[in-house]
């Protein structure tokens, strides 16, 4: 073991501050920095526990030891500010070398893919229900008829039924190519039939809502196409009144639209619903001035849907709403032309931001 360096020891000490200077200087990197740093300046270092020893000299040797140890330790600190600048400097100086683009090299700009604004759409719809503890709910888009309708208090000569208004499907192709024939199916015209799903596999009480695909024998024009989005909300428990679903509708009108939005509610009539009522929204952009639009229908579960799903009314209460995605993106967006959401060019999608140009080297 070297002999310890003595506080009063001049010729040491300089000696210590040039062998730390030295060190400091050839580290070319952070980690054989940290190594020099303990070895002049740390813990064990001589010139640290020099400076321990100043406690034990007599009172008249205390001020000169005390000079040439703060005299010292600044020069090394000094000097190892000075070398962790310049590793810092080099080490940022190689980055922006390693990570330089040619900006002459031939690129190529491609375009860059992104989710449809109604996907979008959907997605914040989900979301909102969520965070107000409602469980998102999903279900087969071919159904069977029972579904559809008969569980949804839809008697049997409903208009909806007949083929002018609904696709019916006279089977099921099976993985093997071959075709299973079925009776009574058909692609689902409404969201609705997953509430029938859901209240007959998970009783009540249950808050559920159901966005989805929805097929009907619509023409393709402005403002229908035989495709759509759908969503559905559905409460059932004890003592659900009109008053709840006003208030959940005003909520979720005011999520989409913003604060100043609300809905009224005009008498109407739905098989599944009684009461029933038209949803309008009160919207501050509409053109020509604010006014209201109508939006969707609700109303209180008709007892007879809740009996036909297992579920007593004498018991529980209900509440449905349902509107459609594509007409509340049309309203949020000031879209006139219902086509320009499924034909596919991109000068639609890019107003919402969700296109963009990429940049590919060849």
């Amino acid at each position: 073991m070297s002999e310890q360096l003595s506080p009063l020891d001049e010729e040491g000490i300089r000696h210590a501050v040039t062998s730390a200077q030295a060190a400091f200087a050839a580290a070319t990197t952070r980690e054989e920095l940290k190594e020099a740093r303990l070895a002049h300046s740390g813990v064990e270092a001589p010139i640290t526990q020099a400076n321990t020893l100043i406690r034990t000299l007599a009172k008249e040797e205390k001020p000169v030891a005390g000079k040439l140890m703060g005299a010292a330790r600044k020069a090394i600190t000094k000097a190892l500010e000075e070398a962790t600048a310049r590793i810092d400097a080099e080490t940022e100086a190689a980055a922006i070398a390693s990570e330089r683009v040619d900006v002459t090299f031939p690129t190529r700009s491609t375009p860059v893919g992104a989710r449809h604004p109604l996907t979008v759409l959907v997605e914040d719809i989900a979301d909102f229900f969520v965070s107000m503890g409602w469980d998102i709910a999903e279900g087969p888009e071919v159904e069977h008829e029972w579904f559809n309708f008969d569980s949804l208090n839809f008697g049997p000569d409903h208009p909806a039924r007949q083929m002018q208004d609904s696709f019916y499907v006279e089977g099921v192709q099976n993985n093997d190519g071959t075709v299973e024939k079925h009776k009574n199916l058909m692609l689902r015209t409404h969201t609705s039939p997953v509430q029938s799903h859901t209240m007959l596999a998970s009783g009540a009480p249950l808050y559920i809502a159901c966005p989805g695909k929805v097929f009907r024998t619509d023409a393709l024009d402005a403002t229908h196409t035989p495709v759509f989005h759908q969503v559905e909300g559905l409460a059932v428990d004890k003592g659900l009144t009109m008053a709840h679903l006003k208030g959940t509708l005003d909520h979720f009108a005011r999520h989409m639209f913003g604060p100043e939005a609300k809905t009224r509610l005009r008498p109407s009539f739905f098989p599944f619903t009684e009461p029933s009522a038209e949803m309008d929204l009160w919207f501050p952009q509409k053109k020509g001035g604010p006014g209201w639009i109508e939006w969707g229908g609700c109303g209180m579960v008709n007892p007879e849907v809740l009996r036909n799903n297992g579920i007593d009314p004498n018991v529980y209460t209900g509440f449905a709403f349902g509107m459609g995605i594509e007409r509340t993106l049309m309203l949020r967006n000031s879209i006139a032309d219902m086509r320009d959401m499924v034909e596919g060019d991109v000068r639609f999608s890019q107003q919402f931001g969700t296109t963009g140009r990429g940049i590919s080297c060849h």
